[in-house]
């Protein structure tokens, strides 16, 4: 199997309209090897990490764009998160048995929820129903209210690839109504089975060779999970010493998972001792003689 793992960029010339395609293979894989998601939650995780990484190549930025989706049904959560490194990682948890079906079947009352986190500032974050067909249409609506720009997504997955297309006007040079219709309407004849089994250049040949279209170089996609013992000992100090010493008292040790990757960490009492010794500094002096 190729190992595609690339996001493309795009552009129709003239006509003020931009899109990207993604194609997740050893990265989407990486993160099923993380849990064991019953189908109907892998098809849904994947969608969430193909939009991601589209939604996060939109902006330009230095951080993280986490899409998150949060209801009272058997898919009671997805997160999946993509970084400007072209970074991704994700989770997923559910109750009995998922459905496939609609959004409101597979989740019941929710809301999706994507936050930016941008270096240096305050994370900014958008909030719509969890409504639709689909993941892509609840970003759509996302999209339509938020940066009022016409949008549309095309997300599938299956236990080998996550893909997604993204179409969007340009803010800055809206084209006529009619270059709209016709560009989504070629979209629009895609199929799931030739997004997943394609490679980038020839679907978008498939879809758009009628079309003066520029295409960019391929950017790599990667999954990292980020965490580290330093960021576990940090949170660990966070919560404080009292509560170490209770979980030290009860369990003899302070196990931690990492719920991204299923990495396994553990401190011991002399591992604890060592993580609050290291916060007490003596202070220098500034006397000077």
């Amino acid at each position: 199997m190729i190992d595609r793992d690339n996001l493309h960029r795009f552009l129709f010339e003239e006509i003020g309209i931009r899109g990207e395609l993604v194609q997740l293979d050893a990265s989407w894989q990486a993160v099923l090897t993380c849990h064991d998601y019953p189908s109907a939650v892998q098809f849904q995780l994947g969608q969430a990490l193909a939009a991601t990484v589209l939604l996060s190549a939109t902006i330009k930025f230095k951080g993280s764009l986490i899409l998150q989706a949060q209801s009272e049904g058997p898919l009671q959560t997805l997160v999946a998160q993509a970084t400007h490194h072209r970074t991704v990682r994700g989770l997923a948890r559910w109750n009995g048995e998922v459905p496939r079906g609609s959004l409101s079947e597979m989740y019941g009352p929710g809301r999706l929820v994507l936050t930016i986190q941008t270096e240096g500032t305050d994370p900014y974050q958008g909030i719509v129903s969890l409504e639709g067909t689909n993941l892509a249409e609840a970003l759509q609506t996302y999209f339509s209210y938020s940066e009022q720009l016409q949008t549309r997504l095309w997300l599938v997955a299956d236990e080998q690839r996550a893909v997604g297309l993204f179409l969007q006007e340009l803010p800055s040079q809206p084209g006529h109504e009619t270059d709209w219709e016709r560009i989504t309407l070629l979209a629009n004849t895609v199929t799931a089975r030739e997004m997943l089994s394609l490679p980038s250049t020839e679907l978008l040949y498939r879809l758009f060779n009628g079309e003066q279209l520029r295409l960019f170089e391929p950017e790599p996609i990667s999954f990292r999970c980020g965490c580290s013992r330093e960021r576990i000992e940090n949170t660990l100090v966070a919560l404080g010493r009292e509560e170490m010493e209770a979980i030290l008292e009860e369990e003899g040790t302070v196990e931690v998972d990492c719920e991204f990757c299923n990495r396994h960490y553990s401190f011991d009492r002399v591992d604890v001792e060592q993580l609050f010794a290291e916060q007490v500094k003596t202070p220098v002096s500034s006397t000077r003689h």
